[in-house]
């Protein structure tokens, strides 16, 4: 049977595998998530998510490991909206995603010895009008620092989301349909009792 080991510090990632019970370790990675030029965002999310499971193989010493990477990028206008550089940055974010539908694309990558296989997930989702002090009172609470389009649907950030079309769980940070597909596919377990 092989070890799965998942190439990310993300705690939502890890809550969510954890979630469909499945075994694995974690591993520390870092890659640079820069965008290519005139990189689509579906392009890019695909190829973070590869980049991460690959440097993670790296990082094993054992023939049957299988690593897992993902990535989730927050898309407006086909630009890509990452982590907020400051707190003007994730205002100026979310002021843009007022009263807008905006993409989610999450991609999922399984990397074996032998192969490297890549799901991608991409959900609508819409904001309700968001007032300035509203933004201002939820960067205060801290949650949109360390999010792709400075917010987080499975935190305070749901009270903006006004409809959903895809999959919760992309949004979160995992597709865990897909997941699941790959996770078959290297002949993975989940629906396990114990997990980390």
């Amino acid at each position: 049977m092989s070890s799965l080991y998942l190439a990310s510090a993300s705690p939502r990632r890890r809550e969510l595998l954890t979630q469909i019970g499945v075994p694995f370790s974690l591993l520390s990675v870092s890659i640079d998530e820069t965008p290519h030029a005139a990189e689509s965002p579906d392009a890019y999310v695909q190829r973070l998510a590869r980049e991460k499971a690959l440097a993670g193989l790296s990082l094993v010493d054992d023939a049957s490991a299988c690593v897992m990477g993902a990535d989730t990028t927050v898309v407006l206008d086909q630009r890509i909206l990452g982590k907020p550089a400051d707190k003007a940055d994730a205002l100026a974010t979310l002021q843009a995603l007022s009263g807008r539908e905006h993409q989610v694309m999450t991609a999922v990558a399984l990397a074996s010895k032998s192969a490297c296989e890549v799901r991608l997930v991409t959900s609508r989702v819409r904001f309700r009008s968001i007032s300035v002090d509203e933004a201002e009172a939820y960067w205060a609470c801290g949650e949109p620092q360390d999010k792709a389009g400075s917010y987080a649907i499975q935190g305070w950030g749901a009270v903006f989301v006004s409809a959903l079309e895809g999959s919760y769980s992309a949004v979160v940070g995992l597709p865990l349909c897909e997941t699941a597909q790959l996770l078959d596919v290297y002949g993975l377990r989940y629906w396990c009792k114990s997990s980390v």
